[in-house]
């Protein structure tokens, strides 16, 4: 069972959020919050799996809120933004914060109910082309990445990972075994300092290895 916090300052919000989840026989939501400044607590609290995390919130925001939970909370649950608006400065810098992706308010019932267990598997949900325009908005140049020295294979699967394809993917694009393609997002990971996939990737384009 995988379990959801929700956190939102909008009430109709929440409550919708948690008909969607709970009409699943493998998601559940252990918790609702109104604000970015009861995160931490409740994380602890509750342990959830995945956090829906509103990025605009009236007291600690969702960009705030993340940053916090990765720096206090050991072993974090994995968030996932909720936005209003694609292209959002809020989302680029939640993304650099460490969400394991995002999602539009408007999306569908079933799509959410994807995104919290791609999200909760582990995985980042990107979405290229949000991501590249995002990038390009508000992406300041920072050299990370020519002074990691990555591998040229280390260099095609960033690539790919920034095109938004999974490690089973990448391994039937470059003829590669699944787990030698974790091997080398692990290596790209540990090589760039981020955390996860996503900030990876947004280190590839504010670094200029990929051009938004």
């Amino acid at each position: 069972m995988l379990s959801v916090l929700i956190v939102d300052d909008d009430e109709l919000i929440r409550a919708g959020l948690r008909a969607i989840i709970e009409a699943e026989d493998d998601l559940t939501v252990v918790g609702e919050v109104p604000d970015g400044s009861e995160v931490v607590a409740a994380a602890v609290r509750l342990r959830p799996a995945v956090i829906l995390m509103d990025v605009r919130m009236p007291r600690v925001d969702g960009i705030q809120a993340t940053r916090l939970l990765l720096d206090r909370v050991p072993d974090p649950p994995r968030v996932l933004v909720l936005t209003t608006f694609e292209n959002d400065e809020y989302v680029y810098e939640a993304l650099r914060a460490g969400a394991g992706g995002f999602l539009l308010k408007r999306a569908r019932p079933a799509q959410i109910v994807e995104a919290v267990r791609v999200v909760g598997g582990g995985e980042s949900l990107l979405f290229p082309a949000a991501v590249r325009r995002l990038a390009a908005a508000y992406g300041p140049a920072e050299a990370r990445l020519p002074g990691a020295r990555l591998t040229e294979r280390e260099a095609e699967v960033l690539a790919l990972m920034a095109d938004g394809l999974s490690n089973a993917e990448i391994a039937g694009r470059l003829f590669l075994g699944v787990e030698t393609v974790k091997t080398h997002v692990g290596s790209i990971l540990g090589k760039l300092g981020v955390r996860d996939r996503t900030q990876a990737v947004v280190v590839a384009y504010r670094s200029g290895f990929i051009s938004p």
